[in-house]
């Protein structure tokens, strides 16, 4: 299973990377050589926030074969899940003066408020 903390900007592109102009070069290390945001962060731009969990066949055989990975998988809880793909609840926030703001906020959030949603 691999986590997502990946963050895209908003714009003219449905994953619009807001370009490398002046960022550090990307981290080619698996598992992460995707983040797609390495620049700095300015007042005015809205990104997503991704958190989210993949069960992809590559990832899992080779951690399942990797000590160092495996001491901390439960192959049991998470076999059932392989082929589903995964699961991922994004955020849009803006980027203030001063931190950022959560422009998603009202978006259901539980699995209960995402199925009466569903169900409209």
């Amino acid at each position: 299973a691999v986590v997502s903390t990946q963050s895209t900007g908003i714009g003219l592109d449905v994953h619009d990377v807001g370009g490398y102009v002046n960022a550090p070069p990307r981290i080619q290390e698996p598992g992460i050589k995707y983040l797609r945001t390495t620049r700095t962060l300015e007042e005015g731009m809205v990104i997503t926030v991704e958190p989210g969990v993949y069960f992809g066949d590559a990832l899992l055989d080779g951690a399942y074969t990797n000590p160092d990975q495996a001491k901390f998988m439960n192959k049991e809880l998470i076999e059932p899940y392989r082929g589903t793909g995964g699961v991922r609840i994004e955020d849009v926030v803006a980027v203030t003066e001063d931190g950022s703001e959560l422009l998603s906020h009202d978006l259901p959030r539980t699995v209960e408020e995402i199925e009466a949603f569903m169900a409209r």
